[in-house]
């Protein structure tokens, strides 16, 4: 054996030892939570704060401007909450610049992201609270399929829903589900054979979030292109309130009552 072959062959062995199956044990874990706050805006580092400053200035012209002013502070959750009804009624709001009149909106309480704190709302507000490519669309369900719609909302505890919606439902606290008891619209009960025009985002369209009536409707309309994004409707709503001199409010008031 030439020394060339002894080399690989002593290669080859460290290799099969290496590649043997080794037996480890955890010998103990350990954790430590950091808190990133505010107190780290204590004490800078300048050298960091310098290098941050060009992008700084290119994220607060893209996310600073402010868009309107919002009454209180507003958070989503269910079965009705201030955040979900607003952007349902924005939903409706917007119709009109699509030649739309739905008698209903309806938006996700997993699309709302974040909350609108009282006073000014910028563009980076409405990003936060709006971060999907959700685009805003219309379809129209019999009266049957409306009420299907309201029974899977009431099975999900609730979902945002435009000024309008009368729904009381129960909820199973053991299952944690919900049962429609009745619903009505615009103080009138539904019938089952009348159509419904109806405005949402793509993504309940197809279905999702438990709603699968939305799926059964017909005359559907949904524009593709990114400004029919809902974060560019907000932003939209917020500016025109504000060239009113408005401030932006919405409030609880028994769109779905828990029995």
């Amino acid at each position: 054996m030439n020394k060339k072959h002894l080399i690989l062959g002593a290669l080859a062995a460290l290799t099969m030892i290496s590649c043997a199956p080794k037996h480890y044990q955890i010998a103990s874990v350990e954790r430590t939570r950091i808190i990133v706050d505010s107190r780290y805006d204590q004490n800078p580092d300048p050298v960091a704060a310098k290098f941050l400053e060009p992008y700084k200035r290119v994220n607060d012209s893209i996310m600073g401007p402010v868009m309107g002013q919002v009454a209180h502070n507003m958070h989503a959750q269910r079965p009705e909450s201030d955040l979900s009804n607003l952007l349902a009624d924005i939903l409706v709001w917007a119709a009109k610049d699509y030649g739309e009149k739905p008698v209903l909106g309806i938006y996700n309480m997993g699309g709302i992201r974040a909350d609108l704190t009282k006073g000014n709302v910028t563009y980076g507000d409405v990003l936060d609270v709006a971060p999907f490519e959700n685009k805003i669309c219309f379809t129209t369900l019999s009266g049957e399929k409306l009420m299907e719609l309201f029974e899977q909302i009431a099975l999900r505890g609730g979902e945002g829903v435009s000024k309008g919606v009368e729904m009381v439902i129960k909820i199973d606290q053991q299952a944690g589900k919900g049962k429609l008891i009745s619903a009505r619209l615009h103080g009138k009960e539904i019938d089952p054979k009348a159509e419904y025009r109806v405005t949402t985002i793509n993504y309940l369209l197809e279905g999702n979030d438990g709603m699968p009536a939305l799926r059964e409707g017909k005359d559907v309309v949904s524009p593709k292109e990114a400004s029919n994004n809902t974060r560019f409707l907000i932003m939209n709503y917020f500016k025109d309130k504000q060239s009113r001199g408005e401030i932006v409010d919405s409030k609880v008031e028994g769109r779905i009552v828990v029995k």
